[in-house]
């Protein structure tokens, strides 16, 4: 057996998580070796909303990003059941995008800052102690350490922890022509328990989905054809599906030599479903990490480097889990859909404006009570 390449960093899938990280290590001078099973471009389930708080991060992580790779979208229209409860202005715009070309994109970015390319391999040996992949053409990969970007089923991720199925969200989509006139993004806050509807326009489409808490949708498909059908679509659209770790994360993200970032890692919030700017940041914050790390020549020590930097974010997942049982209880998230100030808050939320902690939980927890005791009742005690 042929000794294996060696890098500074390996990092396993080349999505936004992986080439931020990737990009961030490169243009640090760092050897990058950017794995992926999958030939760019590649198809990926996502419904391509990317926040104002996406945005804020592609920017900072990757600079000027190639013409096209974003669709803006200037109005966004909430529902619940179907009811229109009115259209709002995203200021700044919101954005959306096919993941194929978007991923593809930021992929190139890495590449072109001068890490090397190993997309079309998958693994088939990880060693998470030594930080080191065996790639299933026979290339051996060997590094300090890894990063584990390869999305929610991750092989570095089932290496380190395992998930709780019944804590993974489940989501349908399809991809259906555009629609005549101006541009709106759609969110309905009853098309899936525990979830929402969306429809986001794109160049060229418009991507509809529904999704939820896997473990309460049994008849996801259900609602899925229901919503379907209330946008004027055929029955006979290839539907797709795809899992979410929505609010699943660990409390240290990863082990040994090896880091986690993005979906991977469970960085999606519990709410609104966001992942793209948290997989970015992600991705960033580990590969500074790694450099501080190589920097002091103590490679144990970027996972703790990592765990500290990362800890804003895992406070703000905790601050959405807590409120989620609060914003999905079905007689709550009618009355928080016909409130124009929450409205407006959770616009303000999908887009980035504002954090979990921006809301002032106390104040917040006292307006929905207002709003629906009795729903708050049937939920339990409250603490």
């Amino acid at each position: 057996m042929s000794a294996p390449l060696r890098f500074d960093l390996i990092v396993l899938g080349a999505g936004p998580a992986g080439a931020a990280a990737a990009v961030t290590a490169a243009r640090a001078g760092l050897a990058v070796a950017l794995v992926d099973k999958a030939a760019f471009p590649r198809d990926k389930l996502c419904g391509g909303g990317v926040s104002g708080r996406a945005q804020h991060h592609l920017r900072r992580v990757f600079g000027d990003l190639p013409d096209g790779l974003l669709h803006p979208v200037a109005h966004i229209r909430l529902r619940h059941q179907g009811e229109d409860l009115g259209l709002q202005p995203c200021v700044p715009p919101f954005a959306t995008t096919m993941r194929a070309g978007f991923d593809a994109g930021l992929r190139g970015l890495a590449l072109q800052a001068g890490a090397q390319d190993f997309a079309g391999r998958r693994v088939a040996q990880l060693d998470p102690v030594g930080a080191g992949v065996t790639l299933a053409c026979g290339t051996a990969l060997a590094a300090p350490l890894l990063i584990g970007a390869d999305g929610v089923h991750s092989a570095a991720a089932r290496r380190l922890w395992g998930r709780d199925p019944a804590r993974l969200a489940f989501a349908l989509e399809v991809e259906a022509p555009p629609r005549p006139g101006p541009d709106v993004l759609e969110i309905d806050l009853g098309a899936a328990a525990w979830g929402y509807g969306w429809a986001f326009p794109k160049a060229g489409g418009l991507t509809i989905g529904v999704g939820g808490i896997a473990a309460r949708n049994p008849r996801l498909m259900d609602h899925m054809r229901r919503y379907m059908a209330g946008h004027g679509l055929p029955g006979g659209l290839r539907i797709k599906g795809h899992h979410l770790p929505f609010g699943d994360f660990p409390a240290e993200p990863g082990q040994g030599r090896v880091l986690l970032a993005g979906d991977a890692a469970g960085l999606v919030d519990p709410i609104t479903g966001e992942g793209i700017g948290w997989a970015v940041h992600s991705g960033a914050l580990a590969a500074q990490a790694v450099m501080r790390a190589l920097a002091a020549d103590s490679p144990g020590a970027a996972l703790r480097h990592y765990t500290n930097a990362l800890a804003p974010v895992h406070a703000e997942l905790r601050r959405a889990r807590a409120l989620r049982r609060l914003v999905y209880a079905a007689p709550l998230a009618r009355a928080i859909a016909r409130n124009p100030a929450i409205q407006r808050r959770y616009i303000q939320l999908l887009q980035g404006e504002r954090d979990y902690a921006d809301l002032g939980a106390a104040s917040l927890l006292r307006l929905l009570r207002r709003l629906a005791l009795p729903a708050l009742d049937r939920l339990g005690p409250r603490r």
